[in-house]
């Protein structure tokens, strides 16, 4: 997938354009702490392929742990847009399921990533 992509929250204050690395196909999930209750399948950017469009103001940030991840969310609706990975701090994991046309259902069974024993945390 080398054309960019529109991920909006569910309320439509924040609007991205955002060119993925790997396509659609290689989805995951994350069973961090944080990441199961979540629990969004997301897919990988690299950071110069995200461009916020409309709404940065209304963008809000949740860290936790080492604080290398950054998780953004509409602080309106509250829907998670993406975040600055802790596994590769140069890319994005795009919430799935915002992607604008796109339906995670129709990828299961999406696989999940060992998020609990995460090497950072070592």
């Amino acid at each position: 997938m080398t054309e960019p992509v529109t991920v909006t929250c569910h309320c439509g204050a924040v609007e991205l354009r955002v060119t993925l690395s790997e396509g659609l196909e290689t989805a995951r999930r994350c069973d961090c702490s944080f990441c199961r209750r979540r629990a969004a399948p997301m897919v990988s950017a690299p950071l110069e392929a995200l461009e916020v469009v409309r709404g940065a103001d209304k963008l809000t940030v949740y860290q936790f742990g080492t604080r290398t991840a950054v998780h953004h969310f509409c602080s309106v609706c509250g829907i998670y847009t993406h975040h600055r990975r802790r596994s590769d701090p140069n890319e994005y994991g795009v919430n799935m399921g915002a992607i604008d046309g796109v339906n995670p259902r129709e990828f299961e069974p999406i696989h999940w990533n060992d998020g609990v024993n995460h090497p950072s945390d070592r």
